[in-house]
């Protein structure tokens, strides 16, 4: 599904079967999906010239790439700054995630602390 929305967001639709047979291709491990090495053996393929013309990920190939003879290089520049703008959204996110898991740790650690410290306290007066 995510291969089919891609494909459709770059301009490339795909049939059902088109898309099947395009994971076909690559699909190392015959699980019938698309890994993150598999994805990008599309483009080690397209790149040694492996892939037919007219197939689904010479498409794929062809839309994911940049031409600074045609682009220029500030349109170049301008699409790889908007890649890595987009990767570092990504580890941003990522440490959130973390920042909030250590939060949590430290919240579990006081709380630790906390019922250790209500124990003593109580076999105090229960003595």
């Amino acid at each position: 599904m995510e291969l089919k929305l891609m494909m459709e967001k770059l301009g490339a639709p795909q049939t059902h079967l088109g898309l099947k047979n395009m994971i076909k291709e690559v699909d190392e491990d015959f699980d019938g999906k698309l890994s993150f090495r598999e994805f990008l053996l599309i483009f080690r393929r397209a790149a040694a010239g492996e892939l037919q013309e007219e197939s689904g990920l010479m498409a794929l190939a062809r839309l994911s790439e940049i031409n600074v003879s045609t682009e220029g290089v500030m349109g170049a520049k301008d699409f790889f700054e908007a890649k890595a703008q987009a990767l570092s959204r990504g580890s941003k996110f990522e440490a959130e995630i973390r920042e909030e898991k250590e939060e949590r740790k430290r919240q579990d650690v006081e709380k630790k602390q906390r019922q250790a410290a209500f124990k003593q306290l109580q076999s105090t007066f229960c003595s």
